[in-house]
């Protein structure tokens, strides 16, 4: 079924899978091995490439003049999201909204921001008293009603489509678990269709592996909620059982005080990989996932038998937009 849904080629896979071996032996805990979907390769890479797979066949496909996309200031996906319309000649405009307090002239210019722009994409700022699907509804709604045929991609390109990036990564990971025998998959899950996706191929694939997210903005009950309602749309369209709610977990503990806004475990997760294995993390979604997987096993919640899989999901492009909170 998997194979019906078109698709085209944006990014390189498989991505590898890597053994953390210092960073391992640094916590004392579970063997920690890391899928590399920061090396997706469109435009620096990452998680929403596998997403954009599946979207742009579809936004081509229903005839899309337009593609309008929607994300925080430093959105990943709104950047990969130009870089696959660059690569496929169709025209982007991303709507960003500001959700951090106070924040520098770098982050609110540099890193995705100046690389949405540098690809080719129109970018517009939602009001700050406004609401970001309100807003760009009524933006969407005046396009179209000039007669432009637009595609609207979700935030993270989460919804039944884009999920399927992560029903297709699961296979990869099935594919290369005889070397891992890995028990446990952890990543960062924000606007829901990674883990969605994940869970969705664990039904499709009837496997065992536990997958857990840790939310980067809504509290525990609102992201399980998220994640189970996409990953059920998903279960449905490809015609495999419909997983059950106890099998979506997701901790809320690292999110600190908002969206994007940095926490002293995603500066010191950050450090960690870099210092230890030369990996950068983002400071929005990776580096407080791996904030939570620290957390996790400091807590005791893994043995030192289980080997889990930590998905990179890229964006280590927006740290020069947050440099300023490594130098407190």
């Amino acid at each position: 079924m998997l194979e019906k849904f078109e698709r085209i080629k944006l990014g390189h896979f498989p991505t590898p899978i890597e053994h953390l071996k210092n960073v391992s032996q640094h916590l004392d805990g579970p063997n920690i091995f890391i899928k590399r979907d920061d090396c997706t390769g469109l435009a620096t890479g990452g998680n929403k490439t596998r997403k954009l797979e599946f979207l742009i066949p579809d936004a081509i496909k229903n005839k899309a003049e337009l593609i309008v996309t929607v994300g925080a200031i430093q959105s990943n996906h709104a950047r990969q999201t130009a870089a696959a319309c660059s690569l496929k000649g169709l025209k982007c405009l991303i709507i960003l909204e500001q959700r951090l307090k106070d924040p520098p002239d770098a982050y609110m210019n540099s890193g995705n921001v100046f690389l949405d722009k540098l690809l080719g994409a129109k970018v517009m700022l939602c009001p700050k008293d406004q609401d970001i699907l309100e807003y760009s509804t009524k933006v969407v709604e005046d396009i179209k009603s000039k007669g432009t045929n637009v595609y609207f991609i979700p935030g993270g390109g989460s919804n039944s489509i884009g999920a399927l990036g992560y029903v297709e990564c699961f296979k990869e990971i099935l594919k290369e678990n005889n070397k891992y025998n890995l028990t446990h998959i952890v990543h960062a899950t924000g606007s829901s269709g990674t883990q969605a996706g994940l869970l969705a191929g664990k039904k499709y694939f009837q496997s065992q592996l536990q997958i857990i997210g840790i939310s980067v903005r809504y509290e525990k009950k609102i992201q399980e909620e998220k994640v189970y309602n996409e990953a059920k749309k998903t279960c449905e369209k490809l015609k495999c059982d419909v997983l059950d709610r106890s099998e979506v977990v997701a901790y809320d503990d690292y999110i600190g005080s908002g969206y994007g806004e940095p926490t002293d475990g995603m500066i010191e997760a950050t450090n960690l990989l870099a210092k230890k294995e030369a990996i950068l993390l983002d400071p929005v979604y990776s580096g407080k996932g791996f904030a939570g997987l620290i957390g996790l096993i400091r807590q005791k919640k893994f043995t030192k038998e289980d080997n889990i899989l930590f998905i990179h999901t890229g964006g280590a492009v927006s740290l020069s937009a947050y440099e300023w909170a490594f130098n407190k």
